[in-house]
């Protein structure tokens, strides 16, 4: 059993190398964060319909560039985002194996959930806390929350009423009513848009698909915009997670 709370122990030694960095520039993630856009389209293009067809299966090179571009991130971020990327990746395997293997939402190209996803959904999440964590959104932190409200609220009846999502009608009214309990923090805006960039890159692409009845009887469009309720109850979660891990730590130094 690894000891994380003996300055001599291996487990201590791994906790102090990983998962310290407080004095890690906040430009180094912020652009990490800005150029997860750009990371994105080239990845999910690599592991694209299109590519795998006219060219061979490269789904090994998006693996390595996920992997390779969470690193970098994760070692740009301070010790709190550190141990938050580190359980997003577990976390969101778990919910891949609820999502799409128990439930069937949604299903990859092949068989397989990809090694990349994962460690997606965390670079996901750290460039959305990265975004709410600037200085920019800190000061116009009320502007922006009136500004997402609209912006969502519109999104969600949208695409209900043109596209006939009705999940993302409903799933849109438990995302606000989570949003609600979390004190409407931008937070959770910020990583709904980094959400919805990649959903709507990824489906583009082929590299995974929505079915049009969500539990059979919903009707959805591909990517369903009210995805972002699951994405947003996971990171409740995940922040419960590091709590409960930054508690212990700091109970065992007092």
């Amino acid at each position: 059993m690894l000891v994380f709370n003996k300055p001599d122990s291996f487990g201590y030694s791994i906790n102090n190398y990983f998962f310290t960095g407080e004095n890690q520039p906040a430009q180094k993630r912020m652009f990490y964060a800005l150029f997860f856009t750009i990371f994105t389209i080239i990845a999910l293009g690599i592991d694209s319909v299109f590519f795998t067809k006219h060219y061979f299966d490269a789904r090994q090179i998006t693996n390595l560039l996920a992997i390779v571009y969470f690193s970098l991130f994760f070692f740009a971020s301070n010790s709190h985002l550190r141990k938050l990327m580190f359980v997003m990746v577990f976390l969101s395997y778990i919910g891949e194996l609820i999502f799409c293997k128990w439930l069937a939402m949604y299903a990859y190209r092949s068989n397989d959930i990809p090694l990349y996803v994962p460690f997606g959904h965390a670079i996901v999440y750290a460039s959305g806390y990265v975004f709410s964590e600037s200085s920019w959104a800190i000061k116009n932190e009320k502007g922006l929350r009136t500004f997402f409200a609209v912006f969502f609220i519109a999104l969600f009846l949208s695409v209900g009423v043109f596209l006939k999502d009705i999940f993302s009608m409903l799933f849109g009214v438990l995302f606000f009513l989570l949003l609600k309990r979390k004190r409407w923090q931008n937070l959770y805006y910020f990583i709904a848009l980094c959400v919805i960039f990649i959903e709507l890159v990824g489906t583009f692409f082929g590299c995974w698909k929505w079915v049009p009845k969500i539990f059979g009887t919903i009707s959805a469009v591909n990517p369903p915009m009210g995805a972002v309720f699951f994405y947003a109850g996971g990171d409740v979660l995940l922040a419960k997670i590091v709590a409960v891990w930054e508690n212990k730590k700091l109970k065992t130094i007092l």
